[in-house]
C-alpha cells in the first residue's frame, strides 16, 4: 500500500511555515508529522502539496493509495484503522477527513459514495500556527513513548541532578554536564549527539533532537522542543524550533515557533502577554487581517531563514515571514512580511540575491548546500509575498 500525505485546507492558516514546506513537515513534539506517520506505518510516505514545492517534496502514486490528512498527528489506534481501510472507505473526525482509500484509475473522490468511518479517539490536529506550541507538550509525551518503548536509555552522567529518572531518555552520543533535569511533570528526551552545557535547568516535557545544543546556564521550561542542530541559551518556555535555528544568548522566547535557519541576536526578547491581559491576535495569511487566537499567552511566529539583530524586541503576537532581516531599536510592527529588511524605523526589500548569499553561507556552516531547488522555492515565495511589502 502507498501512503500519501496531503496539505488540506489548513495550509494557509499555517503560513509562514508552509511557504517552504508541506504541512507534513511541521515539527511538533519530537518528530515532524511525516516522521510520526512513517514511524507508526514502518513505511515511507510521499506528499501532495503546492506545485512549487513538488520538486523538493515529490508525490508518488501507485495502483492503490491511502491519502492522509497531514494536519492530524497519528496514534497507534488511528494507524490501525488506516491500515484496515478498503476501497471506497474513509475515516472522518467530525467534518474533517483523516484518511481515505483511492486507486489510480479512480477519476474523482466523492465522499457521499464512501463508507464514512467516524474516529472517536482524541487526536492532535494542527489547524493554526499557535496550535504547534499549544499542543507541543502533549505531542512530546506521545513521541517519547513511540521512540523509547522497548529501548534502553544511556545512563545519567555523574554530576547531573534529576527528578523522575524513569521519564528521562538519553540517546547515544549525547552529553550532559552538571545540569538539572526535572521530569516530574513530563518526559525529557535528549537526542543523539546532543549537548547540554553546564548549569542548565530543564523542566519536562522537553525534547532536543540530534546535535542540538543547550548553552551554559540556560533555563528551559516545559513544552519546549529544539529541532536538529538548534542552539539555545537564555530563557525559553513552551516554544518549538523546527531545526538549524539558534537563540544562542540571553533573552526570552516564550509561546513561540521558529522555522528552520532562524537566528535571534543576543538579548532579543519576545512578549507573550499583553499589558492589559487581553486575548492575543495574530496576522492571518488566510483572511489577510489579524485573527483572534483565543489565547492569553502567544509570542513570536517566525518563518524560515529570518533573523534579528541584538536587543530586538518583539511585541505580543508577532508574525515574521520568510527571509526577513530585523534590526534596530524599538518594537517593529507585529506583522513583518517576508523578505523585509529593517525594523521600527522602517523597512525596505531584502533583495533576493542577498538572501541567497546569506542562505548559502549559513547552510555551508552545517555542511549543507543551498541548491537551485531551494533557490526556486524562495524565488516563488518572494513573488507570492510581494503584495505585503507595501512599506
Amino acid at each position: 500500500m502507498n501512503y500519501i500525505l496531503f496539505d488540506g485546507d489548513v495550509r494557509k492558516s499555517l503560513l509562514p511555515f508552509t511557504y517552504t514546506r508541506p504541512v507534513a513537515d511541521i515539527r511538533i513534539g519530537i518528530l515532524t508529522i511525516r516522521e510520526k506517520w512513517e514511524k507508526y506505518l514502518g513505511l515511507t510516505t510521499t506528499t501532495i502539496t503546492e506545485e512549487y514545492l513538488e520538486e523538493k517534496f515529490p508525490m508518488v502514486e501507485m495502483e492503490e493509495n491511502i491519502l492522509l490528512n497531514a494536519s492530524f498527528c497519528p496514534t497507534e489506534n488511528l494507524v490501525e484503522s488506516v491500515k484496515n481501510l478498503s476501497k471506497n472507505e474513509a475515516i472522518f473526525k467530525g467534518e474533517d477527513v483523516i484518511a481515505f482509500y483511492t486507486s489510480s484509475n479512480q477519476e474523482e473522490v466523492n465522499f457521499d459514495k464512501y463508507t464514512q468511518i467516524e474516529f472517536e479517539d482524541d487526536l492532535i490536529q494542527i489547524k493554526n500556527t499557535w496550535d504547534i506550541f499549544t499542543f507541543n507538550g502533549k505531542a512530546i509525551k506521545q513521541d517519547f513513548k513511540l521512540l523509547t518503548e522497548g529501548k534502553k536509555s544511556q545512563p545519567i552522567p555523574s554530576g547531573v541532578q534529576v527528578l523522575k529518572e524513569e521519564n528521562i531518555f538519553i540517546e547515544e552520543g549525547a552529553e550532559i554536564l552538571f545540569s538539572t533535569l526535572n521530569a516530574s511533570e513530563g518526559p525529557i528526551y535528549i537526542g543523539k549527539d546532543a549537548l547540554i552545557m553546564e548549569n542548565s535547568s530543564i523542566r519536562g516535557p522537553f525534547a532536543m533532537c540530534e546535535h542540538a545544543v543547550v548553552k551554559m546556564g540556560a533555563k528551559i521550561y516545559s513544552d519546549t522542543t529544539l529541532g536538529p542542530y538548534c542552539k539555545v541559551g537564555g530563557e525559553v518556555s513552551n516554544s518549538v524550533l523546527f531545526g538549524y535555528s539558534s537563540k544562542g544568548h540571553d533573552g526570552y522566547l516564550g509561546n513561540s515557533v521558529l522555522g528552520e535557519w532562524c537566528n535571534l541576536g543576543a538579548d532579543s526578547n519576545n512578549s507573550n502577554l499583553k499589558n492589559n491581559y487581553a486575548e492575543v491576535k495574530l496576522w492571518s495569511y488566510e483572511t489577510e487581517r489579524f485573527a483572534k487566537t483565543g489565547l492569553q499567552f502567544c509570542g513570536l511566529m517566525m518563518g524560515d531563514h529570518s533573523k534579528c539583530g541584538i536587543n530586538t524586541m518583539f511585541n505580543t503576537g508577532t508574525v515574521v515571514g520568510v527571509s526577513a532581516n530585523l534590526f534596530g531599536s524599538g518594537f517593529p510592527r507585529n506583522f513583518i512580511p517576508s523578505f523585509s529588511w529593517g525594523g521600527a524605523a522602517g523597512f525596505t526589500n531584502f533583495q533576493i540575491n542577498k538572501v541567497f548569499e546569506v542562505a548559502t553561507a549559513v547552510m555551508k556552516r552545517r555542511n549543507l548546500i543551498f541548491d537551485e531547488k531551494e533557490q526556486r522555492i524562495l524565488e516563488h515565495v518572494f513573488e507570492e509575498t510581494k503584495k505585503y511589502r507595501n512599506y
